[in-house]
């Protein structure tokens, strides 16, 4: 099945994939918004109250995802355990995502990876 792009959200696994990247990028505007506020002598608190509710309602997005990801595509413990730690390093529910991808944890998404690897190993033979 070809899909309408990378964030085609018609499935738990696609949304999931969409906010983790979300989260990520509401962690970029927090920290460009933090340096703005603290680097520069006279500071600039503007992007952190910008940035700040934003990461804040993505973060709740995020886990909400992860929590109906969890349900849907039957992870384990510890798989539910890593997507929700992933919320708290900066950047790292991207990392999850790509690793959730590689070992078959986001259903049909890891299906279509297999399959273009498969197909990329066929064709370079």
């Amino acid at each position: 099945m070809v899909g309408m792009g990378f964030f085609d959200l018609r499935s738990t696994a696609s949304r999931f994939r969409f906010f983790a990247v979300l989260e990520a990028l509401s962690w970029i505007g927090l920290l460009t918004g933090m340096a703005f506020k603290y680097l520069p002598a006279e500071g600039n608190e503007i992007g952190v109250k910008i940035f700040g509710p934003v990461h804040g309602g993505i973060f709740v997005l995020f886990v909400l995802s992860a929590l109906l990801a969890a349900r849907e595509l039957n992870w384990n413990w510890k798989t539910t355990v890593l997507a929700l730690a992933s919320s708290i390093p900066p950047l790292f529910t991207v990392i999850f995502e790509v690793w959730a991808v590689r070992t078959g944890q986001l259903g049909e998404l890891s299906a279509d990876a297999s399959k273009g690897s498969a197909a990329a190993t066929q064709t370079a033979s």
